[in-house]
């Protein structure tokens, strides 16, 4: 029998032990199939945040290997007991990455030949940008920043949508690259983030639609949450309606006290605060253990900038990420917010 190793697996072994024992290469197609359900993999981006926002893979989340604190970055979202997929344009960034990242104790998966030779097989990217976070007992929780007020959370191979609106600011076509929704939330009725089209697409067999009262008086159809209404929606995961309003004089009549909700859901005891049109209402006071919160600052309709900063600083959420700010300027929030992660994102 010839000693000679075979031309196979001399490549393969070469792919598991060039950039060290803990780094392979994948082709195009070999990286598809393990990627393919998003949601349970750990897939990383390490291209420019300009890059990222003209195209990534879908459920792929950003971190710039230009960037100084690139692994303590990785290693604050990513624990090393599963692999991490990355890639970046070509190849080169995702290569020295690799290197890093497994002499940090990581396993991992480079697509060879990056996004170039993915977009040149055909295969599918997106602009989404997707924040992943982790529960109480460690499972990721991927949340897609769709646009404006539209946002899906990705949990346990549920998808839970808030307010999805395919027409409004740019087009999203959510039967396309959404499925169906297990759980429906819309905080009000405006047509910003009440789009019935939408709803109908989303909704299948089993999945269930909250909203406000006028939301369902419109529509016909889904169950009514009204402030401080709560539910349990599955194991793990519940969620309670909060108020929503306006407080300046002469803003009362864009969203009436009583009307819409902000929503805070908690998974596997991740709590994630979805405030819908609202000003920095006294009630947000009360809000305890806000693991992410996502707050408008869209001003004259709901917060400006310094009302936003009061309201993080009234429950003090561990992540902050602005949102519905259509052109208001956000960029000095986080400068006064010590101590809270802003995270500035296009939800434009």
């Amino acid at each position: 029998m010839s000693k000679l190793i075979p031309i196979a697996m001399a490549f393969s072994l070469f792919g598991l032990f060039s950039c060290g024992a803990s780094v392979s290469n994948l082709d195009v197609e070999s990286f598809s199939s393990r990627t393919e359900d998003f949601t349970s993999v750990a897939l990383v981006d390490v291209r420019t945040p300009d890059e990222y926002a003209q195209g990534h893979l879908k459920g792929a989340a950003n971190f710039d290997w230009y960037d100084s604190l690139f692994v303590g970055n990785v290693s604050a979202h990513y624990d090393k007991s599963a692999p991490l997929y990355i890639y970046c344009r070509s190849g080169k960034r995702a290569s020295e990455a690799a290197k890093a990242l497994g002499k940090a104790g990581y396993r991992v998966f480079n697509l060879d030949g990056g996004y170039l030779a993915w977009t040149e097989a055909g295969k599918e990217v997106t602009k989404y940008e997707v924040e992943r976070f982790r529960t109480a007992s460690g499972k990721p929780v991927d949340i897609t920043l769709i646009k404006h007020g539209s946002l899906e959370i990705r949990y346990g191979g549920l998808s839970i949508q808030f307010d999805p609106v395919g027409g409004y600011g740019k087009p999203t076509d959510y039967a396309q690259e959404f499925p169906e929704a297990d759980i429906i939330f819309v905080t009000h009725e405006h047509p910003d983030h009440l789009e019935d089209s939408t709803l109908a697409v989303l909704t299948g067999e089993k999945t269930r639609l909250f909203l406000n009262g006028t939301s369902r008086e419109r529509i016909g159809r889904g169950e009514v949450l009204a402030n401080g209404d709560s539910r349990t929606l599955a194991a793990g995961i519940s969620v309670e309606a909060v108020p929503a309003y306006n407080t300046t004089p002469g803003r009362e009549k864009f969203h009436p006290k009583g009307n819409g909700n902000g929503y805070v859901l908690t998974i596997d005891g991740l709590r994630v605060y979805v405030a819908g049109d609202t000003e920095d209402v006294p009630e947000m006071a009360d809000l305890k253990d806000i693991d992410v919160a996502f707050l408008p600052v869209n001003q004259p309709f709901t917060m400006t900038v310094d009302q936003c900063v009061a309201a993080a600083l009234a429950f003090k959420p561990k992540v902050l990420i602005p949102y519905h700010f259509s052109q208001t300027d956000i960029s000095p929030i986080p400068g006064r917010l010590s101590g809270i992660d802003v995270r500035l994102r296009d939800m434009r």
